[in-house]
């Protein structure tokens, strides 16, 4: 199973480029749903959302269409336990219809391959019990296969990113550490990943020649887990949208999905 989306959907900027300028805003995601079978839920990163929220995403959407949500920055950046709880209940309106595939947690850069925080790692297990758990890291250092081997034993995915090369940032490796294949495509220009505190970092359409390096490496997370889920976040102005549909359609040419 091969599932391609974007990480999050409702931006202003997607109007005109990819959602009608008249759609409703409650209609968005139903339009997204017609268009995509998964998608990447970004805003649980910024505040836990109430039940009430995931309940009504989940009945806009078609059974089959499955959300992955973004852990709150207070587990990932704060490495705060005591909201894991407040989390999981949040999500549980998805989590009981069968249609959330797993939980992000998405580390920053500041986040080294070290003892206390590979133990923290250790602990989303404990903390998150019943999804399906995925790993990002920011920083090259846990690019390494004892990293890989932790993540197997603990039953967390690897998130493999394809992101500007950089000096200590993750490499575009095709790894998978459970039954959950995970990609996300950020972007390469380097020239904007620290400009301007990072607010253009997204900013970016890839081409197709960039895109066609990852469909050996698709096939090769196909083989080694049970799902792939990519998910494109170069969010502005739609690019995510459209490479999205460009790599699930080169992906189609090859037979990997239906």
């Amino acid at each position: 199973m091969i599932a391609v989306g974007t990480s999050g959907f409702r931006y202003k900027d997607w109007r005109g480029s990819f959602y009608p300028n008249d759609l409703p805003d409650d209609q968005l995601l139903a339009y997204y749903a017609e268009r995509f079978t998964t998608v990447e839920l970004n805003f649980t990163y910024y505040g836990i959302p109430k039940p009430e929220t995931i309940a009504r995403m989940v009945e806009r959407t078609p059974e089959g269409f499955t959300f992955w949500a973004k852990a709150n920055e207070a587990t990932t950046h704060r490495r705060d336990r005591s909201v894991a709880a407040q989390f999981r209940d949040a999500v549980a309106p998805a989590r009981d219809a069968g249609r959330l595939a797993g939980i992000l947690f998405q580390f920053p850069y500041s986040f080294y391959n070290k003892a206390r925080n590979r133990a923290y790692l250790g602990y989303l297990r404990e903390d998150f019990p019943d999804d399906p758990l995925v790993v990002e890291f920011r920083n090259v250092g846990w690019a390494v296969e004892p990293v890989y081997n932790f993540l197997r034993h603990h039953q967390l995915g690897f998130c493999c990113v394809d992101e500007p090369a950089m000096e200590g940032l993750m490499p575009p490796v095709a790894v998978a550490t459970s039954p959950v294949a995970y990609v996300r495509f950020h972007s390469r220009d380097a020239s904007k990943w620290y400009e301007g505190g990072g607010k253009e970092r997204y900013n970016y359409l890839y081409r197709r020649d960039e895109l066609a390096e990852w469909v050996p490496k698709t096939q090769q997370l196909a083989s080694d887990a049970e799902g792939v889920y990519i998910f494109f976040n170069n969010c502005h102005a739609g690019h995510a949208a459209v490479n999205a549909t460009e790599f699930r359609e080169m992906l189609k040419e090859i037979g990997l999905i239906a």
